[in-house]
């Protein structure tokens, strides 16, 4: 089925299932996605070969430019976004610039619509660079993948092209002191002629047992909601079932939301 990439910079605003009315921001090129992961239910379609021919990213000053013109815009036709969402085609913090990127943003953000949220949608997988921590503690919502907390299921959803390591996870996010959102896709289909399903009760009972560790202060779990590389070879997992998991994670005392 048809995926797609966004083709600026700037895009939207849009309405946002997880965040409300959302102004994203693409730090990747718009001919192709730029990814560390790869996963099956991608938006965005399937990730290239990491060796090919890499289009320019753009600069922190055009990034700069586009979003003051683009709050400028919205200013004047008072209409406030109710969040800057850091997402587009693939994984934000791959930037080289990306923490000074994200101190532009909060500047331009307290300029413009001080009362907007700044959100970054990551797999994580930066986490090991200090300066992508320091920048992700600055922003409002720091959202981070963990779609299963079993290493065979990570590589079977997620397809890393880097090593994937969850006590890495645990490691680094610990550096946030609370101050991070887990958000996990559950589905459920076939992909390479295997089952896939990361609500299984093994599934679900290791996932638990991630958060309980992990502590964050949120957890967002949905579904797929758009077209998909495989099409029609995974499936929509039902909102009672997804609300059931998350009676669970409230259970632990962690703030939850679900979107179908």
């Amino acid at each position: 089925m048809a995926t797609f990439l966004f083709d600026s910079i700037v895009f939207g605003p849009v309405s946002s299932r997880r965040l409300g009315v959302s102004l994203g921001i693409n730090l990747l090129p718009v001919s192709r996605k730029v990814c560390s992961y790869n996963c099956i239910y991608c938006e965005c379609g399937w990730t290239p070969d990491m060796t090919v021919t890499r289009e320019k990213l753009p600069s922190r000053k055009a990034v700069y430019d586009a979003l003051r013109a683009k709050l400028s815009e919205m200013k004047q036709k008072d209409k406030a976004p109710d969040v800057i969402t850091y997402a587009g085609n693939g994984e934000p913090t791959l930037h080289p610039a990306f923490a000074g990127i994200i101190d532009d943003s909060v500047a331009l953000r307290n300029e413009f619509f001080p009362g907007a949220r700044i959100s970054v949608l990551s797999n994580g997988s930066m986490l090991h660079r200090k300066s992508v921590r320091d920048a992700l503690k600055k922003v409002d919502m720091n959202i981070l993948k963990l779609d299963s907390a079993i290493p065979g299921t990570v590589q079977q959803l997620n397809k890393p092209h880097v090593k994937v390591d969850p006590e890495n996870l645990e490691k680094h996010t610990a550096d946030f002191d609370g101050k991070f959102i887990i958000q996990t896709l559950f589905v459920r289909g076939e992909c390479d002629g295997r089952k896939v399903d990361n609500t299984t009760p093994d599934e679900i009972a290791a996932w638990l047992e991630a958060l309980s560790r992990l502590r964050p202060q949120q957890v967002m779990i949905y579904t797929i909601h758009r077209d998909t590389p495989l099409g029609n070879s995974l499936r929509k997992v039902p909102v009672s079932e997804l609300n059931a998991i998350a009676r669970r994670v409230s259970e632990m005392g962690i703030a939850t939301t679900v979107s179908g």
